[in-house]
């Protein structure tokens, strides 16, 4: 019996011969070879030191080999955990860095330009060390990756007996098919084609865009779609391949979950999301995150980071340093929580940092931490570090520690303050002088200055080494003589001894005990002495016992006197 072929058979037969399988590893340096319990990678590429296989199991789960050079690429069922699917993986070989092109891609990298990274690693050849494909483990074996489909069946057309006829028909005019379209070897007559309009049907499927452009200045690059692998344990998948330079840009594989990729109405890109809020929205149940990572193919250090976000906080992991995360914010922090502004002031707790680092409390505090100009923007208070805190939370008082150029000094010597009240509580001069207390009377004039202005307290260590204390009548009250016989008492209690402090052995001295003294020259603790007190007693008894010596030199003058008359 013969068969008829319509023009429409012809073109079924002309889609046919144009979707004939490629070759998996077509062009690549990876060849998978084995099967059943182990699989290998031939690799065909020079100039690495070691390769890194990344493998992605059936159920998410990512684990990545190293294989140093020399060592070929293989894994067996007990690397695999031995569970049946298809694995995809993706192989990238380090690169063995000549000492020279290392320098140049170092000052690149040091110099920001990544135009000139780009040209160092095409000129080293440095380019295309990532390939990447799949395999499958059905019923506990590694199905052989070498194996190729057969075609799908023959269809005879005006043949005769043992013979299949294979002429073409070309059609020089439009065709209309005012129905649905089948091609392929295993279209039936009478297809059920439901909705659809033109069915691919045999078992390996693709459509190639052949440009056939030859004028100067008009693109001819060759597209194909793919639904696919060909080879045996490949991947289920949808591809788009460019043809012309044997590269595969973009892959759905088997499985995606529905709108993986989500492009709405405004160009707005949904990644597990229909309703995508921003220009891009990635909605997951647990951790929504972004990996960057950069690969050691091109020469560069491998590095990766994490960009993600939970319940707990938004953070940047960085992978490669044990996965620690370097920064982190918590759900509910404040606006402004961290704030560079325009001029790269950096604000902490607010927007408008007045420092290189300006740090603002949660009260009604001006400046906690500023570095930089001093925050409260007085004049001759450049390059300042301030420390501070004027809120009421601690109980306390404002305080503030305040590093910047002394308004008493020639510039540009620096002075160390610590402000209680806005008032010096301390300040170390740009004279090496240290002043304590209530300094609001100005820089300490004394190596040691004490000064305390409302209440009239002054006490200095001089230049000369001699230590002045505070004796005003504005600072004391309650003023008495010491009466004699008191101090009579406690003279007769003050004990010399000589001694030596315990940290200098070879250094005797000669005092008093503190816990040994009269009551009257001993402070609360007994723990130490102020000579002002003793001598205050010396000096009652000194003036008693001269008031005596006058006495008595009266009275031998007097009876001299009578003596002599």
């Amino acid at each position: 019996m013969a068969f008829t072929r319509s023009p429409l058979s012809r073109i079924t037969v002309f889609l046919v011969i144009l979707a004939l399988p490629t070759a998996v590893f077509a062009g690549g340096f990876a060849k998978m070879t084995g099967g059943g319990s182990n699989i290998e990678w031939q690799i065909s590429a020079s100039g690495y030191s070691s390769v890194q296989l990344r493998v992605s199991k059936p159920d998410g789960q990512v684990e990545t080999f190293e294989f140093k050079q020399g060592r070929t690429p293989a894994l067996n069922l007990q690397d695999l955990g031995r569970m049946d699917g298809t694995y995809q993986w993706e192989m990238v070989l380090d690169a063995n860095v000549p000492e020279g092109v290392r320098k140049q891609l170092d000052a690149a990298r040091a110099a920001n330009d990544v135009a000139a990274a780009a040209k160092i690693m095409k000129d080293a050849g440095l380019e295309g060390r990532i390939e990447s494909g799949s395999f499958t483990v059905s019923n506990s074996m590694i199905v052989t990756p070498d194996r190729t489909e057969g075609k799908g069946r023959e269809v005879a057309v005006n043949a005769r007996p043992g013979q299949v006829e294979t002429l073409d028909q070309v059609i020089p005019d439009d065709l209309i098919v005012q129905g649905s379209l089948c091609v392929g070897l295993d279209c039936v007559n009478n297809e059920n084609f439901g909705f659809d309009t033109i069915r691919l049907k045999e078992n390996n499927t693709r459509i190639h865009f052949d440009d056939t452009s030859t004028s100067a200045g008009f693109p001819a690059n060759d597209w194909r779609l793919i639904a696919n692998d060909s080879a045996s344990g490949g991947s289920s998948k949808f591809s788009i391949e460019d043809s012309t330079s044997a590269k595969t840009p973009f892959t759905i594989t088997a499985g995606a979950a529905t709108n993986s990729i989500f492009a709405d109405s405004t160009g707005r890109i949904g990644l597990r999301t229909s309703t995508p809020v921003l220009d891009l929205h990635i909605n997951t149940s647990n951790t929504p995150a972004i990996r960057l990572e950069q690969n050691n193919s091109g020469g560069f250090t491998a590095q990766t980071w994490d960009i993600g976000a939970n319940e707990a906080n938004f953070f940047v992991r960085d992978v490669t340093g044990g996965s620690k995360l370097s920064l982190r914010i918590r759900p509910g922090a404040p606006t402004s929580s961290v704030d560079i502004s325009a001029d790269g002031d950096v604000g902490v707790g607010t927007g408008s940092p007045e420092a290189k680092l300006h740090v603002f409390g949660a009260s009604n505090a001006d400046t906690f931490i500023g570095v930089g100009n001093d925050p409260d923007g007085s004049a001759g208070t450049e390059s300042a570090l301030t420390f501070g805190y004027a809120g009421a939370s601690f109980g306390r008082a404002s305080a503030f520690l305040n590093v910047r150029p002394d308004t008493g000094a020639v510039a540009p010597n620096p002075s160390l303050r610590f402000l209680t009240g806005n008032n010096a509580a301390m300040i170390i001069d740009n004279q090496g002088f240290i002043g304590i207390g209530n300094m609001a009377s100005g820089n300490p004039t004394n190596p040691i200055h004490y000064t305390n202005t409302g209440a009239g307290v002054t006490a200095t260590l001089t230049t000369a080494g001699v230590w002045t204390d505070n004796s005003s009548r504005k600072a004391k009250e309650h003023i008495i003589s010491l009466d004699a016989k008191t101090a009579f008492e406690a003279l007769k209690e003050l004990e010399p001894v000589t001694y030596n402090y315990k940290i200098l052995p070879d250094d005797p001295k000669v005092g008093f005990i503190a816990e040994d003294v009269p009551d009257l020259v001993a402070n609360p603790e007994r723990n130490g002495l102020s000579a002002l007190d003793i001598v205050a007693v010396v000096t009652r008894v000194v003036k008693e016992q001269q008031k005596t010596i006058e006495e008595l030199n009266a009275r031998i003058a007097q009876l001299e006197k009578e003596k002599q008359q």
